[in-house]
């Protein structure tokens, strides 16, 4: 008898590889199946999540039983004494902390992290400016000031701590239009290493009742917690002028929006390392009450530049500049007696285009004897006519017992 054990050798061979192939098989179908079904909870949690009731917001009053019940303030409205779920964190259960309610039996179920009102997040200057005190021509004591006041007790408190002096609280900048105050300020917060929370006092102003004060509030509470902080509050006469007897609904809102900042200022919560700096050209009409010793204690007065002052500035401005031979700055700096350095920057920009016009490669005399001829002129002119830089407007009224016209400024 003659057996074919090649061919059952190779049957035996080929349903090896048959079961490897379905056993390979059947662990990629494994492996598809717990996919699928990792997919189908995603989904399942979607639905729920999409299907669940909101969660109602609210701020913790009072922590009662131990921390079992709790009086909160609903965004909705009222007062309310609900639970606390066994879930949330006793010790994060403080009175002004934000919570979220459950919907159906308010039952606090989650302890939401600080949020910051996005209103006031967005003052945060984030990049700051290109600014030194070195691209600021003159002004050598109002920086020194500055540097004193608000720089060095935030790099070197130690310094005021053994002398046992208190360094100041705020700083306010004024003088005209144009001198510089701003600059300083973006100087300031370029040079330190605090965070820069930059502020316009007509932002503080808000239709409703309160609303001022609230965002004034929320601008302190970012710069303590965020601290070492400078505050600059620009253009601050928006909210600080003087408080009068008699005014409007909106002046009142203002008025109390100026009480708000001044309790900030030297309120019961101490400012430490927040400084205060405030701007503005009309410090003839800020409230008394601001200008005190233990608000601002450092009145720094930024003045038009002088001869000087006007020459480091147009140094400055003319630093990029390609000049011709005959150009003499400190000639000029005698020209623009009076000229502030807004007005000098706007000089050495019209030579700019004087030359720009002429084709020429490069700035002249005349260039800025023209630039300076137009941006400092001071002649009146009627609203039909155009007005040249720097001018101011004539009002023209019509008297009440004649047709003559009487002109005023």
């Amino acid at each position: 008898m003659i057996r074919n054990t090649g061919t059952n050798s190779i049957d035996r061979f080929s349903e090896r590889e048959y079961i490897h192939f379905l056993e390979q098989r059947l662990r990629r179908l494994e492996a598809e199946r717990a996919e699928l079904r990792r997919e189908l909870r995603r989904y399942r949690m979607e639905v729920d999540k999409l299907l669940s009731p909101p969660l109602i917001e609210a701020i913790v009053l009072e922590v009662l039983d131990n921390g079992e019940r709790a009086i909160v303030k609903s965004t909705t409205g009222p007062n309310l004494v609900v639970t606390v779920s066994s879930n949330v964190d006793r010790r994060l259960l403080v009175p002004g902390a934000h919570v979220a309610l459950n919907q159906r039996g308010s039952t606090i179920v989650e302890i939401l992290p600080t949020r910051e009102d996005p209103y006031v997040k967005s003052m945060e200057v984030l990049e700051r400016p290109k600014v030194t005190f070195d691209d600021i021509g003159g002004l050598d004591q109002q920086k020194r000031e500055l540097y004193e006041a608000v720089i060095l007790p935030l790099k070197k408190p130690k310094v005021f701590q053994d002398l046992g002096i208190e360094p100041p609280r705020g700083v306010l900048l004024y003088g005209p239009p144009g001198c510089g105050k701003t600059l300083l300020a973006k100087a300031v917060a370029a040079m330190s290493d605090a965070t820069f929370i930059r502020v316009v006092g007509s932002e503080f102003v808000h239709k409703y009742v309160g609303e001022g004060a609230r965002i004034v509030r929320e601008v302190f509470k970012l710069a303590r917690r965020k601290a070492p902080t400078i505050v600059f509050i620009d253009e601050i006469d928006a909210i600080a002028a003087r408080r009068m007897d008699i005014g409007t609904s909106g002046e009142r809102e203002v008025q109390r929006t100026l009480m708000q900042l001044l309790a900030e200022l030297d309120g019961f919560n101490p400012l430490g390392d927040v400084k205060v700096i405030a701007a503005t050209n009309r410090v003839d009409i800020l409230d008394p009450a601001l200008l005190r010793p233990g608000r601002f204690d450092r009145l720094i007065y930024v003045p038009p530049p002088d001869e000087k002052g006007r020459y480091e500035i147009l140094k400055i401005h003319t630093r990029r500049v390609k000049l011709a031979g005959d150009v003499d700055l400190a000639h000029i700096a005698k020209m623009t007696e009076g000229a502030t350095g807004a007005d000098l920057k706007a000089i050495v920009m019209e030579a700019g285009y004087n030359a720009l016009r002429r084709g020429a490669r490069r700035v002249a005399l005349k260039d800025f004897e023209a630039a300076i001829d137009k941006v400092l002129k001071k002649r009146r002119r009627p609203y039909a006519e155009p007005l040249e830089y720097g001018e101011q407007p004539v009002i023209v009224q019509q008297s009440q017992d004649a047709e003559t016209k009487v002109m005023h400024i």
